[in-house]
């Protein structure tokens, strides 16, 4: 799957503009996000998510399908799998220089390869992983979770909305 420069830079501003609309660590832990402990020591984010870990990827096969907090994976989704993390938590992801911001969207991983993360195929894409990869991660926030989370936005008010659509 590729995509064109003009779509990877809408995905990047949807990105961008959760990220500066959604309150940080407190608030995003008093509205059901995850945040680092204040003692939490270095290589851990607290409730058992590292800060270095090992990430895979999911996609055509799963295309389709309904993730577990609701979304139709398509091509187009840009999220991320986790087993504790609750749905619309906004996870920094970094490798090789590249950081994307992502909504955990799906359960998982379920390799048994001990990867800590299962990045949907358009966010593999966009940081440039083509195999199982070392990320960095940090937590940064949370966005309600609809049916429309880790979707490109369908106009520019939606990118400036963080990727919400109305009605």
């Amino acid at each position: 799957m590729r995509f064109d420069k003009r779509t990877l830079t809408t995905l990047l501003a949807v990105a961008c503009a959760t990220c500066a609309a959604t309150p940080a660590a407190d608030a995003a832990h008093a509205s059901g996000g995850a945040a680092a402990p204040s003692g939490a020591s270095p290589g851990s984010l607290g409730g058992g998510v590292r800060s270095s870990a090992i990430a895979t990827w999911f996609g055509p096969g799963f295309y389709g399908n309904t993730t577990a907090c609701g979304q139709t994976l398509t091509p187009a989704v840009i999220g991320v799998a986790n087993r504790t993390l609750p749905c619309g938590t906004l996870v920094s992801v970094t490798y090789r220089g590249r950081t994307l911001t992502v909504p955990v969207l799906d359960r998982g991983p379920y390799s048994h390869i001990g990867a800590d993360w299962d990045l949907t195929a358009g966010a593999a894409e966009a940081l440039g992983i083509t195999g199982t990869a070392r990320i960095h991660t940090r937590i940064v926030g949370s966005t309600p979770n609809t049916p429309s989370l880790g979707l490109p936005p369908a106009s520019k008010s939606a990118a400036v909305a963080g990727g919400a659509l109305a009605g």
